[in-house]
């Protein structure tokens, strides 16, 4: 056990306080500005700038009291994401919190905020607040007080920084992979465009121009001019076919959840939604659960196989990956087997494109929903199978690096996950990693 003194958190703070929310609600929001951070940029070692809110001077005027500064630790206080901490980078500067996220800032003379962050994060933190903002309460919530009494070991300053150094390096790969795959399916995502959205080498051909950045042998695989065809003008020599020709499309099952035979002890993968809702990329590489041999039987459409492309179908629509594992699913998706042209990877992003589409041919009351009987209607393009190959031969290599980077983001996280409570609490010290 450490020696470690373990003392009060509020007797160690500069600053420990949550914001609001300006008047107007969200109508009250701008297109740019100050930073105002909810909850949903918050998750744990990670900021999520997707829908950050911005406010204007005079709304940030009202909130000076929670002024966001470099290195503070942001902790989420209420509803399902309470207990979710992350350190503010400075790209989110200047920024304000409101009601649904408290300010920590340790007192740099005892603490690194870094070190508290991970303390937060720590199994035993995490357990401990969720159980602190159940207690008593209609709604998830920590109250200042809770924060303030909250105990945690005082390592010597040195050593916190070592500490957080060791795991910050693990992070700051994991990030540096989230970036480069980021950028990845950007480059991928922008090729489909270009190719099969906008048809831009088709249109330079038929305006007697070389295709912007395209080598001779690639431009020759394209047409010059268009057809006349339901969706429209389409390059000349594509067809149009309905996404069901064209993938097979099956959907799925759960096995009886009151039949242990079907669960206990279970190895095969068993994806629901929930599974893609939290992915950075759309690769599915494993599933929070597994079924057995006996449930499998039970899922008509059986164990598909890797590659699988999986659309979530309801609850919501569009949560999209293609499937590295084999896998069985529920009755929230279809999925869509691609047997031959086009591709898993075609497939993906013509998905990715027509999603509005899809949603459109929802339905239902409780909540929407799109069945198989109308996804397979969905018109698609289908270019020549040489051009859809030579398409393969440039994403696969960048999609391969997607799920490269994925792989060893999740071993970097175990060795994370694994160091981490080890560390912070002092069971393992810096000088046994030498």
């Amino acid at each position: 056990m450490s020696d470690w003194e373990i003392v009060r958190l509020g007797d160690y703070c500069i600053k420990i306080g949550s914001g609001a929310t300006p008047k107007g609600g969200q109508e009250s929001y701008k297109d740019f500005g100050i930073s105002l951070i909810r909850s949903q940029n918050v998750y744990n070692n990670y900021f999520d700038f997707g829908g950050i809110a911005y406010i204007d001077d005079l709304q940030a005027a009202k909130l000076s009291n929670v002024i966001v500064e470099s290195n503070d630790i942001l902790l989420n206080i209420t509803g399902d994401s309470v207990a979710r901490v992350c350190q503010v980078p400075d790209s989110a500067l200047p920024a304000r919190v409101n009601q649904h996220v408290s300010i920590v800032r340790p007192n740099p003379d005892f603490f690194d905020s870094q070190f508290v962050k991970y303390y937060l994060v720590s199994p035993y933190m995490q357990s401990h607040m969720l159980m602190l903002s159940s207690a008593g309460a209609t709604r998830k919530a920590l109250t200042k007080g809770m924060i303030e009494g909250f105990e945690i070991p005082l390592p010597p300053l040195e050593e916190q920084r070592e500490i957080a150094h060791i795991l910050g390096s693990l992070d700051d790969k994991i990030e540096a992979n989230r970036r480069q795959n980021e950028s990845l399916e950007a480059t991928a995502r922008a090729l489909f465009k270009s190719w099969f959205v906008d048809f831009d080498p088709v249109h330079a051909k038929a305006n007697g121009e070389q295709p912007l950045g395209m080598d001779a042998a690639t431009a020759d695989l394209f047409p010059d001019s268009f057809q006349e065809s339901e969706l429209g003008m389409i390059p000349s020599g594509w067809e149009v076919s309905v996404i069901g020709d064209l993938v097979k499309s099956v959907g799925g099952g759960t096995p009886s959840t009151k039949e242990p035979n079907y669960w206990d002890g279970g190895f095969i993968h068993f994806a629901t939604p929930k599974d893609l809702s939290g992915l950075s990329s759309p690769v599915l590489l494993d599933t929070e659960r597994k079924i057995t041999e006996d449930g499998l039987q039970k899922i008509s459409s059986g164990l598909l196989p890797e590659k699988t492309v999986l659309l979530s179908s309801r609850a919501p629509v569009g949560y999209l990956a293609i499937a590295e594992i084999p896998v069985a699913i529920n009755q929230g998706f279809i999925a869509m087997i691609c047997e031959q042209v086009p591709s898993y990877l075609y497939t993906l992003f013509w998905t990715q494109f027509n999603l509005d589409e899809i949603k459109q041919r929802a339905s239902g009351t409780t909540f929407q929903e799109i069945s198989k009987k109308n996804f397979r209607p969905i018109p698609a393009i289908l270019p020549s199978e040489s051009i859809l190959n030579h398409f393969d031969e440039i994403i696969e290599p960048i999609y391969t690096q997607i799920v490269s980077n994925l792989k060893e983001s999740r071993t970097l996280a175990e060795t994370r996950d694994a160091l981490l409570p080890q560390l912070v609490s002092g069971q393992l010290r810096v000088g046994d990693l030498d």
